[in-house]
């Protein structure tokens, strides 16, 4: 699993873009709930839920992203495991995959 944050880049043409950039490519255990029906705005939508547990890093945020594959999940908490204190749980919802 690779976790990006969003910067400030260039395109081809030098138009300034913002960008996803790799931070850290780690090992994750990663669960997925089922799809939570919702009401945003008088519309119904569905959001998948999903839980993933890396190892403790610091300067992992709730701004950043995580890549496995094809899936994107948009980091909404960071969690401490305070018994161990050996690992992190990113709270987070799945935007592709």
């Amino acid at each position: 699993m690779t976790i990006k944050r969003l910067t400030d880049g260039q395109d081809e043409i030098g138009q300034p873009v913002q960008v996803w950039v790799d931070v850290v490519t780690v090992w994750a255990n990663i669960k997925t709930n089922t799809g939570l029906q919702t009401i945003r705005a008088d519309k119904e939508s569905s959001a998948v839920p999903a839980s993933i547990r890396i190892r403790r890093r610091a300067g992992i945020t709730a701004a950043m992203r995580a890549y496995e594959g094809a899936t994107v999940y948009d980091i909404k908490a960071v969690q401490d495991d305070t018994e161990s204190r050996e690992r992190i749980d990113l709270v987070c919802e799945v935007l592709s995959g």
